[in-house]
């Protein structure tokens, strides 16, 4: 019998084209990465460069557009196609939550039916880059005949659109993002920078507070911290655990144990606030030496406990308990009579914290 011989470089030899294929791959991923860095950095730079040209067309027109919407007593209409249209639906969304009240009006399909939702008392802004779409043709002679202004957002200043409108807003760009010069990149950036502009303008004239944006914006966090009332949350009446100064400590327990909030007020026959005690204090009473039997809850509630009243924000009610390192706090009528108690618990479920 033949003895085989193995080919002891054969292995070597295999794990070599293994290596140079992988270091081949990643020479291949890092060109790649290289080239994508370079791209993505160009195309932020493009952009903010666009962004800061605008700076300097913040002029009379732009004051002129600012006022108009200001006074206008209607809605701002703000129709485009494409691109243009994206970014008008953005604009819209942005001027109604911050107090200017607007829609958007898809230009095809405003020579279609939608044109019906503009009315003689609303305006309108035209997002075009070039100006002369054939739907902006089309539509700006309508407007003229309904009798809304228009304000013309666009690239081309020449345009039959910057012609026929009453205030134009320069949006031009010296070179898109796009390294073929065709894909709206910095010209639709550049639009999107404006319309902000316009609306934080009309904001801060309209001294839009905080507490509008929060009614405006009810299901999200800042909503519900700038709208949301102590009285929406605490336990009232029966809900409240109270126990007078002469209460043993077997009925402490259980009024902590039935409302569950962890804790109770202790209140004069009057019913008005004396102290409190929670289920910390009953943990730091348990290691010490006393007659459990004869304790009563006058001797063992921390007194002047934290309090707000009735009307409150709740995360004003969050802010002292935070502050205090405190899980319960206590609302109280005029006369310093609980009304109510929250946990934090309670806070954090509502989407307060």
């Amino acid at each position: 019998m033949k003895t085989r011989i193995k080919n002891a470089s054969a292995p070597d030899n295999c794990n070599g084209r293994k290596m140079a294929v992988t270091e081949q791959r990643a020479s291949g991923d890092a060109e790649i990465d290289r080239q994508s860095l370079e791209i993505g950095r160009r195309v932020i730079r493009l952009e903010a460069e666009a962004v800061r040209a605008l700076e300097s067309r913040i002029d009379e027109q732009f004051a002129r557009a600012v006022e108009m919407i200001y006074r206008c007593k209607g809605r701002v209409v703000i129709t485009g196609i494409g691109k243009s249209g994206i970014i008008g639906k953005k604009i819209a969304a942005t001027f109604s939550s911050t107090g200017t009240p607007a829609i958007f009006l898809h230009s095809a399909e405003g020579l279609h039916g939608d044109l019906g939702m503009v009315l003689q008392e609303d305006l309108v802004i035209c997002i075009s880059k070039s100006g002369n779409s054939h739907e902006m043709k089309l539509l700006l002679p309508l407007f003229r005949k309904i009798g809304v202004p228009v304000i013309a957002m666009t690239g081309n200043l020449k345009s039959e659109l910057a012609q026929n409108a009453d205030v134009v807003l320069d949006v031009s760009v010296s070179e898109e993002a796009d390294p073929l010069d065709l894909a709206p990149t910095s010209s639709s950036t550049a639009a999107l920078a404006m319309g902000d502009a316009l609306a934080m303008a009309l904001l801060a004239k309209r001294h839009f507070s905080a507490e509008d944006f929060a009614l405006r914006h009810p299901g999200g966090t800042l909503g519900r911290r700038l709208l949301l009332r102590i009285d929406d949350l605490m336990g009232q009446g029966d809900r409240v655990p109270k126990v007078l100064p002469r209460a043993g400590l077997d009925e402490v327990i259980l009024e902590i144990t039935e409302k569950r909030y962890g804790a109770t007020c202790v209140v004069d026959e009057n019913d008005r606030l004396l102290g409190i005690i929670t289920d910390g204090d009953l943990r730091r009473l348990m290691s010490r030496q006393v007659d459990f039997k004869a304790i009563t809850a006058g001797e063992i509630m921390t007194p002047k406990p934290k309090t707000i009243s009735a009307g409150v924000l709740a995360v004003k009610a969050l802010e002292i308990m935070e502050d205090h390192n405190i899980m319960q706090i206590i609302i109280v009528d005029d006369r310093k009579r609980p009304i109510g108690m929250v946990h934090l618990h309670d806070l954090l479920k509502a989407g307060v914290a």
